[in-house]
């Protein structure tokens, strides 16, 4: 979360999305807003440190092992996360008030900016509670009203259909009982912060209700909400962090839960941008037969085309192709997703192209985040 709101989307917001291409970066925030970069740039190690102390490294760690983890936390590496964590829980804080000085300074932009409705999907816990590691799924409609709860994450197949179609590698998730047309829905912070009935930190729950209470008792669609919402989450997590670092149980020698082995596996989690589906199935050589992944991005794939679509009708003049264009479009899909390489099966980078057409299909104009 503050890799993705303080590197990524944080230039556009701080200084507008048709600023200079150039300054729109976390250099050109640390020169203009030095102590926002600089909270954000240590948020973010922190958060590193926390998955290198866990999973041994900080990306793609090693940790999770069948049954369990591979290593606990000493003492020291506890005290160690312990020593920073009161500033960080200060600083999520500072970055949620930032994300409502920015909604407050221009809501006609916040609230209206790409926006549509649609269903949302998450996890909640038992209680209805935020939970980013159990439970079970959920779905509201556009108005808020629950359409499914407590659904078993081990049935998934029964509730979600993917649909595939010709002209994109990505498929295009959707409610089985709505079909393709009336079934998709999105996924990540501004479901989950929206779905759950409450979070279980006190100062994350705050800001939740005053989150909910914006909306005026309707949901709230507007992708630049995402921020808001993802903030909400890192002090949620910054404040668990907090809670549970001096249980001496994380520096445990039970690592494994044991158990039984199983020929097929279903893992859902939320992941930070959203939902996310494992599904495994073994043959007796313990190789992979069979798998199925449903990630955030793929859940996401139909509203973030909803998002464009309304960027390029509110923006486009139909005429021209300019780079600030260029970005509005990405200022949207970066509020629900940094990395859309991830879910295409790109190699290497993946410059944004537009392409400007006429009714009859004749290409008038491209360009390229790459030029």
């Amino acid at each position: 979360h503050a890799l993705h709101f303080f590197h990524l989307s944080s230039p556009d917001l701080l200084f507008g999305f048709e600023s200079e291409a150039g300054r729109r970066n976390i250099v050109g925030v640390a020169a203009a807003y030095p102590e926002i970069a600089r909270q954000g740039v240590l948020l973010r190690k922190f958060g590193q440190e926390v998955i290198r102390l866990t999973a041994g490294k900080r990306v793609h760690g090693t940790g999770a092992i069948p049954g369990g983890v591979n290593r606990a936390l000493s003492r020291e590496e506890r005290d160690g996360l312990l020593a920073d964590v009161g500033q960080i829980v200060g600083w999520g804080r500072d970055a949620v008030q930032l994300v409502k000085r920015l909604h407050a300074a221009d809501p006609a932009l916040y609230d209206v900016f790409g926006a549509f409705r649609s269903h949302m999907l998450s996890l909640v816990g038992a209680g209805g509670e935020l939970d980013f590691y159990d439970g079970q799924l959920r779905v509201r409609d556009a108005d808020g009203g629950i359409l499914v709860d407590a659904f078993d994450v081990a049935n998934y197949h029964q509730l979600i259909r993917e649909e595939v179609k010709a002209w994109s590698y990505m498929k295009f998730p959707f409610l089985a009982a709505l079909g393709p047309q009336q079934g998709w829905y999105k996924v990540g912070p501004l479901a989950r912060v929206q779905n759950c009935d409450r979070i279980t930190t006190p100062l994350a729950e705050a800001e939740r209700r005053e989150f909910i209470d914006y909306g005026q008792g309707k949901p709230i669609h507007a992708p630049l909400a995402y921020h808001w919402a993802r903030m909400i989450e890192l002090l949620h997590a910054a404040e668990t962090i907090a809670e549970l670092l001096p249980d001496d149980d994380l520096s445990g020698s039970e690592l494994t839960t044991g158990g039984e082995r199983g020929r097929e596996g279903i893992g859902v989690i939320e992941a930070p941008r959203g939902t996310l589906i494992h599904h495994y199935q073994v043959d007796d050589d313990d190789l992979v037969s069979s798998c199925n992944l449903i990630v955030s991005t793929t859940h996401n794939n139909q509203p973030m085309n909803e998002a464009i679509r309304r960027v390029a009708r509110r923006y486009l003049d139909g005429r021209q192709l300019t780079e600030g264009l260029l970005n509005h479009i990405e200022v949207a899909i970066r509020a629900f997703d940094p990395c859309l390489s991830c879910a295409t099966h790109a190699l290497g980078k993946m410059p944004l192209q537009l392409e400007l057409r006429d009714a009859a299909g004749t290409l008038l104009g491209r360009l390229s985040s790459a030029s």
